[in-house]
């Protein structure tokens, strides 16, 4: 994919959508930090992705349309992920929904599922150095660019979540909520999640303290309390508020110094 260099790429405009007319407040999100996520009133009767947007790029010839969203911007520690997948027509596993709607035993199954059947997946981490480094907006659209670029098979169109991909020379259709309205997208979101979330088990073995196995690097109260005993540790993002003006200390300095370099490898 040429992914290099600036071009004239075909970005649709998100309020063309069919699925804008349809109609709530906030919704149980297990997969969230705080286990609600606010929604606008008319992606209320959204939670049920489905092939609509897929089908109309379908119908003007595109015939490989992958769906791409990503997990772990708003972290304070790991890396951002993103994921793009390819569905085969009208194929969807029982359950799909974005991400943060899904129990985890449910996205585990679900990944499994996607994984098996879909057309072609991937996945890419971008660590905490390098968001650090060009800000977490430019990482998250860094990751989303990788998984596009590493799909095994070329992508006619990409499906994306309010973000266009600059760099990418394929037609993009950007959606708000695209993890709620389109099976592709959402399918990207659990995949996404899940090694993110394996990731940062793994994490947890390494920097113990923080609860990472269970708030994943959200801000949450065991997160912050492990913060103010331990200080940082080597996957904070050292440029996000609550990190910025805490000292890194020398607590983790025998644990090896290429412990966060897989966070840039995709996994296929």
């Amino acid at each position: 994919m040429h992914s290099a260099r600036r071009s004239q790429v075909s970005v649709e405009d998100p309020d063309r959508s069919p699925s804008e007319a349809r109609r709530g407040s906030s919704v149980f999100a297990p997969g969230s930090a705080g286990g609600r996520v606010q929604i606008a009133a008319w992606h209320h009767a959204r939670l049920d992705p489905d092939f609509a947007e897929e089908r109309i790029l379908w119908s003007r010839g595109y015939r490989h349309v992958a769906g791409i969203d990503e997990v772990g911007r708003g972290c304070l520690a790991g890396p951002v992920a993103a994921a793009a997948v390819i569905l085969p027509p009208d194929w969807k596993p029982t359950g799909l929904r974005d991400s943060k709607l899904v129990k985890p035993e449910d996205r585990r199954r679900i990944d499994l599922e996607i994984r098996s059947h879909a057309v072609a997946w991937s996945i890419a981490f971008v660590g905490p150095e390098l968001i650090d480094r060009i800000n977490i907006l430019q990482a998250t659209l860094l990751a989303s660019t990788l998984a596009a670029a590493r799909l095994r098979i070329r992508p006619d169109a990409l499906l994306l979540d309010a973000v266009s991909l600059p760099e990418v020379r394929v037609h993009q259709r950007v959606l708000v909520s695209a993890d709620r309205l389109c099976a592709s997208v959402a399918a990207a979101s659990i995949i996404a999640k899940v090694a993110r979330d394996r990731l940062m088990e793994e994490y947890d073995a390494l920097y113990p303290g923080y609860e990472f196995a269970s708030n994943k690097g959200y801000a949450a109260p065991e997160h912050r309390a492990g913060l103010a005993s331990l200080g940082l540790c080597p996957i904070h993002r050292l440029s996000f508020a609550p990190c910025r003006d805490r000292e890194q200390m020398s607590l983790w300095q025998d644990v090896a110094a290429d412990a966060t370099a897989g966070a840039d490898e995709a996994i296929d």
